[in-house]
């Protein structure tokens, strides 16, 4: 069948492009259709990933995808999928361009999509200096005047976390407080001011903060702010198919990397509840070595 392919991957960044070497090197045939709009597109350098410690995002995928074109088994294409239906045992993949390709087992490593908070400067600043995670990020703004977004049972666990790096940190709730008694009594008394006020704008210079300003008019001048703000799948192929999703909106899969649709499997960020290129790495290479185990057993 012209455009076949044992396995066809959608997203092409850190976990699709790991899925595709363990596949390749399995000597299945596989395609990547990336659409080239990864989540991380504005930090500037990635950290935590052994032997690309400090790289930018950009490069390790560039570096990945050098690696790939190596191997004859694996086709990488550019493009937007438009959608995934399946045909008896086959799945059918249609992309934007209208191009038409068959495969017998789909991962979708289509990530995540965040949306950022009505608050002026915010989005400038999402993934430069405003930080979703301390310890992709928090070694490079350690012991800096810090702020961090955060309320309730998740935000008092979230405080702990960040406050390993740092002893200026500022809790800002964006709101009424959500904190029992108990927490807020240990959030004072280990030195963490709590603003209640919400916050109306970021003030910065190119990403890099200068002062967080909350509604009361009140001014506080920081380096960096933790923030965990609402996600979504960046596409609706997984809902599509059937997959089920968790709670938190995540695709559900098993340590196998196994959606709860027969043949479809998810890797990186959309089923991941930790977003770091180590974890989306790996994910991906379990994902490529089940997908292979499971078409194995179906041939032999």
């Amino acid at each position: 069948m012209q455009n076949a392919f044992d396995v066809v991957i959608v997203g092409g960044s850190y976990a699709g492009l790991s899925a595709a070497l363990a596949l390749g090197r399995a000597l299945r045939k596989v395609l990547v259709i990336d659409s080239g709009t990864p989540c991380n597109g504005s930090t500037p350098h990635s950290h935590n990933f052994l032997t690309r410690d400090g790289e930018t995002p950009a490069a390790i995928t560039k570096q990945a995808r050098k690696e790939l074109e190596t191997y004859s088994t694996v086709t990488l294409l550019s493009g937007k999928v438009k959608y995934v239906i399946r045909r008896d045992w086959l799945f059918q993949i249609c992309t934007e361009e209208e191009a038409f390709f068959h495969s017998k087992k789909i991962l979708l490593a289509t990530g995540l999509k965040d949306e950022m908070p009505a608050i002026e400067g915010f989005a400038d600043c999402w993934g430069i200096t405003i930080l979703h995670c301390p310890y992709c990020h928090g070694y490079e703004v350690k012991k800096e005047p810090t702020g961090i977004i955060a309320n309730g049972d998740f935000g008092f666990d979230f405080i702990k976390v960040v406050s390993n790096w740092t002893d200026q940190l500022t809790v800002f709730t964006n709101g009424p407080s959500q904190f029992s008694g108990e927490q807020r009594s240990r959030i004072v008394s280990n030195g963490v001011p709590i603003v209640e006020s919400e916050i109306v704008s970021v003030r910065h210079r190119a990403g890099f903060i200068k002062n967080i300003i909350c509604k009361n008019g009140s001014s506080y001048e920081m380096k960096a702010l933790y923030a965990k703000p609402a996600f979504r799948q960046q596409t609706d192929l997984a809902s599509k198919l059937g997959c089920e999703l968790t709670e938190q909106g995540l695709i559900r899969t098993d340590q196998f990397q196994k959606t709860s649709v027969p043949s479809v499997f998810a890797a990186g960020d959309n089923c991941n509840w930790g977003r770091a290129v180590s974890f989306s790495v790996a994910s991906g290479s379990v994902a490529g070595m089940m997908i292979n185990r499971e078409l194995r057993d179906e041939e032999f």
